[in-house]
């Protein structure tokens, strides 16, 4: 009997990105407590600025955007925050820019194969193939295992599992 596999991703739904931010903005422009402050909420290619004239404001503005992530089924470990989440000033606004980031890194996908060689089931084969990975069983009930083991850890990077066979 031929080996099951399953494919192991990173990938950021860029449609959903800019729904949430669309809405976010829209949001923002009829808030009450956003009126006069200069808030605003844009996406540019892979980063998502944020503008306020308050870091409070600043601040209040990322709530809008992730909640609206997280309601469209976008994970919040896709953003990459410039200065740690903190609003710097510029000139007379605070700004917030907030990076995309998909693929798994080198680093994570070492961390994630090993914990599936370690605490996996056995004859369970996790193979590095650029920036995602494949694992391989002859057993699909030991694939589904490996998902289970992984959605409940606690990882820095948000997984998808695709190319189920």
């Amino acid at each position: 009997m031929a080996d099951s596999s399953f494919d192991i991703v990173s990938k950021v739904d860029h449609q959903e990105v800019a729904n949430a931010v669309n809405q976010a903005a829209k949001e923002i422009s009829q808030r009450y407590d956003f009126k006069n402050v200069g808030a605003s909420v844009e996406l540019t290619g892979e980063v998502i600025k944020m503008a306020a004239s308050s870091e409070e404001r600043c601040k209040a503005v990322l709530d809008v955007l992730q909640t609206k992530l997280v309601k469209r089924g976008v994970s919040l470990k896709h953003l990459d925050y410039s200065n740690d989440g903190e609003p710097r000033i510029s000139g007379k606004e605070y700004r917030l820019e907030a990076a995309l980031k998909s693929g798994i890194s080198s680093e994570n996908a070492k961390k994630i194969s090993k914990i599936i060689r370690e605490e996996g089931p056995k004859g369970v084969k996790p193979t590095i193939q650029g920036e995602e990975l494949r694992v391989t069983s002859k057993s699909r009930d030991d694939l589904q295992e490996v998902q289970r083991l992984l959605k409940g850890k606690d990882l820095d990077v948000a997984l998808q599992f695709t190319n189920y066979r």
